[in-house]
């Protein structure tokens, strides 16, 4: 009988990069990963932001300013994490933008669905190619891209941010299929209606009305419940799990009416 290696459910020790982590889905996953012992590189466009949130996570976690729309700050902050940490283990491309925009909106539409593509898409593929030779380095590198449930289907004038988040669920499933032989896991997760800082702006009577007429459980998710998928995706022990495409939606996609 052959007997299974031992896998652990911990990541303890391990790690990971998380941008966009200033606040909403990042913030939690970056602090849920500290409380499980992972060495946090909190990476944002405001360092002041990711500043406070390294200090909510702990001794073990660092703060980095990042544009993820800068391919050359990209380079030199993945390779500086590499650097103050000892290697990669865990990428969670978690960095977004709000991007709805009118199709009929001029030259505003055109650089809002510029924006959209730089910072939802490129740059998740720009961050993969620059950690990824630490991440060869690691006995359970993985990979999370956050797209939405955007990305399968779409809200009307939504265009620019339906097209990167679609865009990322393609990115995944081919970064999966080209680094599964050297046992690198590359998932994504799709969250749904969340209580994020995009959101903010919607009234409370207003995400009521929409979540109990949309999603299964009736409410608006929060930031941590995205973030406890994420970690479940991280773990050395999910290692049999590649190329998913994972909604975190209350069941908003798998409700007809």
């Amino acid at each position: 009988m052959t007997v299974a290696p031992n896998r652990s459910r911990s990541i303890a020790g391990r790690v990971a990069i998380v941008t966009g982590a200033a606040s909403g889905m990042g913030r939690a996953t970056a602090r849920l990963f500290a409380e499980e012992g992972a060495r946090v590189a909190v990476t944002d466009l405001d360092l002041t932001a990711s500043e406070k949130v390294a200090r909510e996570c702990g001794a073990d976690a660092r703060a980095y300013a990042l544009d993820v729309a800068d391919k050359e700050a990209i380079a030199m902050t993945v390779a500086k994490i590499a650097e103050d940490f000892g290697g990669i283990d865990i990428l969670v491309n978690n960095a977004g933008v709000s991007s709805f925009c009118p199709l009929d909106e001029g030259d505003a539409y055109e650089e809002v669905w510029h924006r959209a593509l730089a910072v939802m898409l490129t740059a998740q593929k720009r961050m993969v190619r620059a950690a990824l030779p630490y991440l060869r380095r690691s006995d359970a590198a993985r990979i999370v891209n956050i797209a939405s449930t955007e990305g399968l289907g779409a809200t009307p004038g939504d265009t620019p941010y339906v097209a990167a988040k679609t865009g990322v669920t393609g990115l995944t499933r081919g970064l999966a299929v080209d680094l599964g032989p050297e046992g690198i896991t590359v998932n994504c997760i799709c969250p749904g209606p969340i209580r994020t800082a995009m959101t903010e702006a919607v009234p409370d009577e207003h995400k009521t009305i929409f979540a109990k007429r949309r999603t299964a459980l009736r409410r608006y998710g929060d930031p941590e419940e995205v973030a406890h998928v994420t970690l479940s995706l991280v773990l050395p022990a999910a290692s049999y799990i590649t190329g998913a495409v994972i909604p975190v939606d209350g069941g908003l996609v798998a409700r007809n009416a």
